[in-house]
């Protein structure tokens, strides 16, 4: 008999008709009742099963974590709590579990530090079962509204030759012999017999390679995963995550920073409207957990009053001389609350500014805009004042900066003065300086790290908690 989810199961009208269930069994209590999910849904079905039924053996292996096949009579619910339940007529386990051995028990409410050593199984709890339908959702969504918008989407390299970023914390790919590998005649490791006959390292954004696509296509967005090879063990960094960049030709900063607004609100709004129960679980845990927290870091809205205030709400526009501004006649900054005080234009903006000027001042999205050259990257285009660059972040309650992006600078002779000034290898991005020679366009285009969207919508506070399975120092063990 074909198996039909939980999801449209708990959908349907009973009326005593025969279906098939399967998947894991999260209780079993009184030899008789036993629940079901099968990741479809937060929600479990009930397989009630006729009191001595089953002889003892088999009723022995009916445990947590065992993957049950049960075939019965769909039923209105004698019991609280759900509106279905299903009447056995045969049941067959399909894997048993060992429940001495099950590093999962559920009923001591495992934390989240013990979940991510055992990566592999706790998908099986709520939390990540909501986490990880709501990143399949957040993931649709993203296709969804580029292709509303004639987008194109490119598959740019994971290996490349260049730094996007100019930081230099990448990951090498190799095929060299690491105990001895080739030298030349300055006694420097010879790349030129290497795969690709060239130094190469795992990618740290698309956007090089995406922009070449913008000038012929105009609209195009990457969305893959990216590596930085940073020491950074924080809750909001990870080795391996997935990026979004769209980039546009024709596109100035003041449309960078619409189309991000718009990005960012359709995507809330669909998690919304299409992960309601998932939310709704997420949300109480949530407040679960502000509950535990002092008076003062308690959060003033909850996660689905955050979520529809974002979409609701303009994102205020502010330039970095304005932030700057604010940020030097705050109270925690002149009460030396800050760990990092701001005492003059040109300091780079950490985390706890970010959150200061979007949770305390604003308190509301806010998008920075025009900021200090020196601190931002090669590509990012010139304004007419000499001192800063048409770059954008946009910066999210909880999370700080979570799009970070630019109008990206098309003047040929600005782009090589930039390159050479940083002392970046102009071999290793002349066919990035082409575009400038050959039908150059004013264009831009923005990084979202999809992992801290996923923050934002789930509620949740380590970034290792909302990727299948996280990548930072001294992990890669699944």
């Amino acid at each position: 008999m074909k198996r039909i989810k939980i999801k449209e199961l708990l959908a349907t009208t009973p009326s005593s008709q025969t279906v098939c269930v399967q998947g894991w069994v999260r209780t079993f209590r009184n030899n008789q009742f036993i629940s079901i999910n099968d990741g479809s849904t937060i929600q479990n079905v009930q397989a009630v099963v006729a009191l001595n039924s089953l002889d003892e053996a088999t009723l022995k292996r009916i445990t947590t974590g065992a993957c049950l096949s049960v075939v019965g009579k769909l039923i209105p619910s004698l019991g609280k709590g759900q509106a279905v339940e299903v009447k056995v007529d045969t049941l067959e386990i399909l894997g048993d579990c060992d429940a001495e051995q099950y590093p999962l028990q559920l009923k001591n409410k495992p934390s989240l530090e013990y979940l991510r050593e055992i990566a592999h199984l706790r998908i099986r709890t709520n939390t990540f079962g909501a986490v990880m339908r709501i990143r399949h959702a957040m993931a649709f969504a993203v296709h969804q509204f580029f292709h509303e918008r004639g987008f194109v989407y490119v598959h740019t390299p994971v290996i490349t030759g260049s730094d996007a970023e100019g930081a230099g914390a990448m990951f090498r790919v190799t095929t060299l012999d690491a105990a001895n590998p080739p030298r030349n005649e300055q006694g420097k490791v010879n790349h030129h017999e290497d795969f690709f006959g060239r130094e190469t390292n795992l990618t740290v954004s698309g956007q090089l390679e995406g922009e070449t696509y913008a000038l012929s296509l105009s609209e195009i967005y990457t969305f893959g995963p990216t590596f930085r090879a940073e020491n950074s063990n924080t809750t909001r960094h990870l080795a391996e995550f997935w990026m979004i960049e769209p980039e546009m030709a024709f596109y100035d900063i003041s449309d960078n920073m619409q189309l991000a607004t718009e990005m960012l609100q359709y995507l809330v709004r669909y998690a919304l409207t299409h992960c309601k129960e998932d939310l709704e679980f997420l949300n109480k845990r949530a407040q679960e957990e502000e509950a535990t927290k002092p008076q003062d870091q308690r959060s003033e809205l909850s996660l689905l009053e955050r979520l529809t205030f974002v979409t609701e709400n303009d994102f205020v526009r502010l330039s970095y001389t304005e932030a700057i501004e604010i940020l030097k006649n705050s109270t925690p900054n002149k009460k030396k609350k800050f760990q990092y005080i701001i005492d003059q234009w040109g300091t780079d903006l950490q985390s706890e500014h970010e959150r200061y000027l979007v949770e305390k001042h604003f308190k509301k999205p806010v998008i920075l805009y025009n900021y200090p050259a020196a601190i931002k990257s090669f590509y990012m285009r010139q304004n007419d004042d000499g001192q800063t660059v048409a770059a954008m972040d946009v910066l999210f309650p909880g999370i700080g900066e979570i799009i970070g992006g630019s109008q990206r600078e098309e003047r040929y002779d600005r782009l090589m003065k930039r390159i050479q000034e940083l002392h970046l290898p102009e071999k290793d991005l002349w066919w990035y300086l082409e575009l400038r020679k050959f039908g150059s366009a004013p264009h831009s285009g923005f990084g979202l790290g999809f992992e801290r969207l996923m923050l934002f919508v789930t509620g949740m506070t380590n970034i290792r908690d909302v990727i299948p399975y996280p990548r930072f120092p001294g992990n890669a063990e699944f």
